[in-house]
């Protein structure tokens, strides 16, 4: 089927190249190198068998999962870490806050 002054192959074409890109975005997501022993966004420990199932982890599985969350829900990973972040500054200040009340 042609599309307009297009030939049958070029729609097949643009399509083909559509998917190889990406797949060539997500291979280029996918970690690779050493695994960090703790985790970027929280400090926590990423446990040896995540970090030996993940080669190049750099999350524990809590934080990739609010990542995870928030790309499905349009928010970019970089967005998600910076909420995440402030999330818990708030609650340390919460908290400090609670401690100078006493």
């Amino acid at each position: 089927m042609a599309n307009g002054w297009a030939q049958d192959s070029a729609v097949q074409g643009q399509i083909d190249d559509t998917v190889a890109d990406a797949v060539l975005a997500a291979r280029s997501r996918i970690p690779s190198g050493e695994a960090a022993k703790y985790c970027d966004l929280c400090g926590e420990d990423i446990p040896e068998a995540r970090r030996n199932a993940l080669p190049g982890v750099r999350t524990c599985v809590a934080c990739q999962s609010k990542r995870d969350a928030a790309t499905s829900r349009g928010v970019s990973t970089g967005a998600a870490a910076r909420i995440a972040s402030c999330a818990e500054f708030i609650a340390g200040v919460s908290d400090l806050w609670r401690g100078c009340e006493t």
